[in-house]
């Protein structure tokens, strides 16, 4: 499983209902088992982002899928980076040689 973090922020239409972000947000875990995928953390944040969540995700193409489809719902803009372990990292390097 591959680790993806996102950035997010509410669209017009996530902060005029605002009130229901937590139950949103319940909701986008429970959907994330149709892609294979679990969100593994979820942060309401302040300053330029308004969430950040980390999710596993079985491979580059599931996590996509995942993040079109919450965003598609018009709540949020994402912004997803491909994180990587240390022993991830270490296999990397490792093909450098």
């Amino acid at each position: 499983m591959g680790t993806y973090i996102s950035l997010l922020r509410f669209t017009d239409q996530g902060i005029r209902s605002v009130k229901d972000t937590t139950k949103r947000g319940e909701a986008v875990a429970e959907g994330a088992k149709k892609f294979g995928a679990r969100v593994t953390q979820l942060y309401w944040t302040m300053g330029s982002y308004d969430l950040v969540s980390v999710v596993e995700a079985p491979d580059d193409e599931s996590a996509t899928a995942f993040c079109l489809a919450l965003g598609a719902q018009g709540n949020v803009h994402t912004q997803t980076l491909r994180a990587f372990s240390k022993d991830e990292m270490n296999a990397i390097l490792a093909k450098m040689a």
